[in-house]
């Protein structure tokens, strides 16, 4: 059934309009009045409702009943991404999503080839926003991930040190795998940090470490910055059984 991310509150009963995306995906596809959608706002769970009518630019569907459905991992995981070139960003993204990540922190690194900063990084800020919807739609979530303002490594570093919870570099001269550490310890919140193309440079890795960071592997072999954290991902879903 086709799943629909309405950002208005929804309520049993109401008849809200829907996305102008939304109804436009609509129309192209022909749906009619009285098909029946599934609808959620990221507030939890979501709702079945019909499709009350359809133009070219715009549709309205009349909501029927709220379903407490989840799909959420047991854990909170957050994704610190450095920036990586081209349309790397939006894969990474997706995938997380897909794959249970709670939250996004894009973050400008040493070796990031990509600069973001006023109108362009406000305009990729919003792009990104539509990809997680997007991916929570296609994969089952009624969750949004929670995604942070681009931020400079050393700056986002200082902040995180204060937070409770493990904060993962993903390094290739790590001695300790991702995969031994979960095992030893049950299901937990935590950051996976992981570095743009190059990775993270010596001094940003001495200065996580410093931090209180952990620096971890995810194998013997070494991966793309758009493959690193998704199997890092897929490591942790493995061990704690949230897949």
């Amino acid at each position: 059934m086709p799943r629909f991310y309405c950002p208005a509150p929804l309520a049993t009963g109401a008849t809200v309009d829907l996305p102008e995306s939304v109804a436009h995906h609509l129309h192209v596809v022909r749906m009619q009045p009285g098909a029946a959608l599934t609808l959620f706002d990221g507030r939890g769970g979501q709702y079945a409702a019909v499709l009350a009518d359809i133009g070219k630019k715009r549709a309205s569907a009349t909501v029927l009943a709220h379903e407490a459905v989840e799909v959420e991992l047991p854990y909170a995981v957050t994704l610190a991404q450095g920036l990586p070139e081209g349309a790397k960003m939006d894969w990474i993204i997706e995938k997380a999503v897909e794959l249970g990540v709670a939250a996004l922190q894009p973050l400008a690194a040493q070796r990031s080839v990509v600069r973001l900063s006023g109108e362009r990084a406000e305009k990729r800020h919003a792009h990104w926003l539509g990809v997680i919807e997007a991916a929570s739609e296609q994969c089952g979530r009624n969750r949004l991930a929670q995604l942070a303002p681009v931020s400079d490594f050393q700056r986002w570093l200082a902040a995180a040190s204060a937070a409770p919870q493990p904060r993962i570099l993903l390094s290739p001269r790590a001695t300790t795998s991702l995969a031994a550490w979960a095992k030893d310890g049950g299901p937990r919140a935590l950051t996976l940090m992981v570095g743009p193309e190059g990775g993270f440079t010596r001094e940003e890795e001495e200065a996580a470490l410093a931090a209180g960071a952990l620096a971890l592997s995810v194998g013997p072999r070494v991966l793309r910055t758009e493959t690193a954290a998704l199997a890092a991902l897929a490591m942790l879903g493995g061990a704690w059984d949230g897949m």
